[in-house]
């Protein structure tokens, strides 16, 4: 939901209007922009872009974690959010691409980081009120991702072992 307030001052100091966005309209919007800022953060990361992978086998999964996260950020409050089915493939997906625990971790920190320096970057464009309750919602569905990419690494490992026995 993208309002307008009156701005006490507009960028050359006289008022003018602001148009307000929604913590989750702001990440949709900038769902693009998020995905090759995320890439450009793992590409600094010497122990993530040891495994060579291409441009979608890195970060086709980020619109679908995304999707959960804004979509997360929309549920009415008091409302259980469900388990992220995306974080479940991709769990599975970056062990059989031979990433450890450390770098699925470091990913999902990254993320996190990302979506964070967005909200920043568009802070004039935020509903303040807001803020912090999407801050924790955003932080608590990153996390509940990375437990459940967790879960099913840790479960596909448990298989593997339990073939080689």
């Amino acid at each position: 939901m993208i309002t307008s307030i009156e701005s006490a001052r507009g960028p050359n100091g006289s008022g003018g209007t602001v148009s307000v966005e929604s913590v989750a309209d702001i990440l949709d919007r900038e769902l693009q922009e998020m995905i090759k800022d995320w890439l450009a953060r793992v590409d600094q990361e010497p122990d993530l872009v040891c495994i060579p992978l291409s441009f979608e086998e890195r970060t086709g999964h980020l619109p679908y974690l995304l999707h959960d996260v804004i979509a997360r950020l929309r549920l009415d409050a008091g409302t259980k959010a469900p388990i992220s089915t995306a974080a479940a493939v991709h769990g599975n997906l970056r062990r059989k691409q031979g990433y450890t625990v450390a770098m699925v971790v470091e990913e999902s920190r990254l993320l996190q980081v990302t979506i964070f320096s967005t909200l920043h970057n568009n802070v004039k464009h935020l509903e303040f009120n807001l803020l912090l309750p999407d801050v924790v919602t955003i932080a608590d569905e990153v996390d509940a991702q990375l437990k459940e990419q967790m879960l099913r690494f840790m479960a596909e490992d448990a298989a593997e072992k339990a073939k080689v026995k």
